[in-house]
């Protein structure tokens, strides 16, 4: 089994098409796939299409799409300024008298857009300059309407929020970065185990789906795409965005951090019976994963389950009814590039589109496959064409994976949070790898001669003995 690895539909009427800029030869080689939109274009038609008017708004799966994929091009504060400056252009919003008529028309549409963008990428309004572009072109607009500086407020003061709350982050993983190797397993005395803080499975599979959902909510779409590539090859030598994947590397961690604890909870007792029940255990967790839709924290679990100083482990294994392990290793089984896990993926987003409670609604992918899936995606289609057009179909079908993700990722969480649970599950002291194989064979004695090699090597390493 794997360990780890390292646009929804949205869709509103049609409009009239951007005016002004028109394409350049070679510019539309297929059919649009948006309205109006090219499957390629310079990176100037793009921009131009993204820009509103008074007769015209951009499809809100073209600005998903457009956002996502610009800040490979061009850094997310320059777009605004250069939207700004067209707008401004374009209504001629420099003149000392507006046509208030056509303003009236036009100011709608660009708080329209303004609420998409920060609703959406909020972390591209970090920086104070972006912020005074957007009081710059509504203040121009603001004449003819109060209402329009009024809304303006509103959405900046949304902002502010939603960027206070993506700034505290959830709780960190205390030592999950460095995984502790213990001399010698610790006296049952000081060690907590998970058993005694949680023995409800269902109960310790909602507060999983509670971490996993937290976690989710501070990853901004633009990660998946700064995850995978640097620069490009006809800007600047320097990269467009520096390293902004926090969010979705800790997520990662996290994910690497429950195989671990998993496989630390069942190598920890002394006694294979107890070993045996907490394997049976979890078992019954990741059941109840696959039942809620939290694919991410059953692959963790069975993962953690397959590490080879747990899967050694024989004579507890023995002990253990495996008919329902099995068929949770079935679901997950990457053949056929997991084709049985897409499957039940497949179903669990059906049921999550006709859902009746937020129950109903939780999807939560198996996170380090939905990323190779992307990366694959990336490396498999050039982002600009050989003549310099920006690829602007391949970018269609990112943001229809990542879109999807962030429908997934914005569902409440239905279940309530016991802090008690969560706490240990971030903080509760783990086995490095050595760690595992040394308690694996302290349980179980090594076997055969390669076991026996290992088992002398990590003796005089982590225990400092000859």
């Amino acid at each position: 089994m794997p360990r780890t690895l390292s646009a929804s539909e949205m869709v509103t009427p049609g409009s009239p098409g951007p005016p002004l800029t028109e394409p350049t030869e070679g510019e539309q080689a297929g059919q649009p796939l948006l309205d109006g939109a090219p499957s390629s274009a310079s990176l100037d038609t793009l921009i131009q299409h993204l820009v509103p008017t008074a007769d015209y708004y951009p499809e809100k799966a073209y600005i998903f799409t457009f956002l996502l994929s610009s800040r490979l091009f061009i850094k997310p504060q320059e777009l605004l300024a250069r939207v700004c400056r067209l707008c401004i252009e374009q209504q001629q919003l420099d003149k000392p008298v507006l046509d208030k008529a056509q303003v009236r028309k036009f100011g709608p549409k660009l708080l329209q857009l303004l609420a998409e963008w920060t609703e959406t990428f909020p972390q591209d309004f970090q920086e104070e300059s972006t912020i005074g572009h957007v009081k710059d072109v509504v203040g121009r607009i603001a004449p003819c309407d109060e209402a329009y500086r009024r809304r303006m407020h509103q959405l900046l003061q949304a902002l502010h929020q939603k960027l206070a709350a993506l700034s505290q982050g959830p709780e960190s993983l205390l030592g999950a970065d460095k995984p502790i190797s213990y001399r010698t397993k610790p006296p049952a005395s000081i060690h907590r185990e998970l058993l005694g803080v949680c023995s409800d499975p269902y109960t310790l599979a909602q507060q999983l789906t509670h971490v996993e959902l937290e976690r989710l909510r501070h990853i901004g779409p633009e990660e998946f795409v700064q995850a995978f590539v640097n620069k490009d090859p006809l800007a600047s030598t320097k990269p467009c965005f520096s390293d902004k994947t926090k969010n979705l590397e800790a997520y990662v961690k996290w994910f690497n951090r429950l195989c671990y604890l998993v496989a630390t909870e069942i190598c920890m007792p002394a006694k294979k019976k107890r070993r045996a029940q907490v394997i049976e255990f979890f078992v019954d967790v990741a059941r109840e994963c696959f039942n809620i839709g939290n694919f991410n924290s059953l692959m963790a679990i069975v993962s953690g389950m397959n590490m080879s100083p747990v899967s050694r482990l024989k004579k507890t294994w023995a002990k253990v009814k495996t008919a329902k392990f099995f068929i949770l290793e079935h679901q997950m089984d990457p053949t056929g590039n997991f084709c049985n896990y897409r499957t039940a993926l497949r179903g669990a987003a059906h049921r999550s589109l006709t859902a009746h409670s937020s129950r109903e609604k939780i999807v939560i992918p198996f996170f380090s496959l939905l990323i190779k899936d992307i990366y694959f995606l990336n490396e498999g289609c050039a982002n600009r064409l050989p003549n310099g057009h920006i690829n602007f179909e391949k970018f269609l079908e990112l943001a229809k994976q990542v879109g999807e993700f962030i429908t997934w990722k914005q569902v409440e969480c239905p279940f309530e949070q016991d802090p008690s649970i969560t706490h240990y599950l971030y903080t509760a002291p783990i086995f490095s790898e050595d760690g595992l194989y040394l308690a694996s064979y302290e349980s179980e004695s090594p076997e055969n001669h390669s076991e026996k090699e290992r088992w002398k090597t990590l003796r005089s390493s982590i225990l400092g003995k000859t």
